[in-house]
């Protein structure tokens, strides 16, 4: 059984919950591996692949020859495209690639399931009351996150859903990053020292990844 300690919406600690095991408490076989094969997937479906450059035959330029080849006591020259010119073609230069890698769907929610599985063990996962903002205030976040202890901590917020309100108020907070339960992962665990989510988000979290 792993249990994390829960707080109210205004920060006050009021007890402890019990999280599902089917998702807080997972062994997997070879746990490092899988980490990694995964992570690895991911970080290389967020490339964008878009570096390009210009080769000869896309910038713009006559294709006439500049001069005769011999006779002028100049090297041999082609037309203004080529790529010894100033506002010439590169010759050898990137060009836009797809580093796209579909992850296993097994894989990557098992990988997710570890990833919680180590931050719960290490009680690195609270559960909040779900948050509640009546308008964006970053004050009123700092405020929270200092009374629960993550203020100069990397820290993932978990909720269901996408209120503005909550979203603004904690998106501009260095090392803070949010995510909805339905599409959190591994990444984004590991990448933090402490998870928090909020009941709504927990109970998001069971239904979707606990299946």
């Amino acid at each position: 059984m792993v249990e994390a300690t829960k707080y109210s919406s205004k920060g006050d600690q009021i007890g402890k919950v019990e999280l599902p095991q089917n998702i807080f408490d997972v062994e997997a076989k070879n746990p490092h591996a899988l980490i990694y094969e995964v992570v690895k997937m991911y970080r290389a479906n967020q490339r964008q692949g878009t570096a390009a450059v210009k080769f000869r035959s896309d910038v713009k330029g006559s294709g006439r020859k500049l001069f005769r080849q011999k006779g002028t006591g100049n090297a041999r020259v082609g037309n203004r495209r080529t790529v010894v010119r100033v506002g010439g073609g590169n010759a050898f230069g990137p060009i836009p690639k797809d580093w796209y890698t579909p992850i296993p769907k097994k894989k990557k929610r098992l990988a997710l399931k570890v990833a919680l599985t180590n931050r719960a063990r290490d009680g690195k996962v609270s559960v909040i009351e779900d948050l509640k903002f009546d308008k964006p205030s970053i004050k009123e976040a700092i405020a929270l996150l200092n009374k629960i202890g993550l203020s100069d901590k990397k820290s993932l917020i978990l909720v269901d859903g996408s209120d503005t309100s909550i979203v603004k108020s904690f998106s501009n907070i260095q090392g803070i990053f949010m995510d909805r339960a339905d599409c959190v992962h591994a990444y984004e665990v590991l990448n933090c020292n402490n998870v928090v989510i909020t009941e709504s988000a927990l109970k998001k979290v069971e239904e979707v990844f606990g299946k």
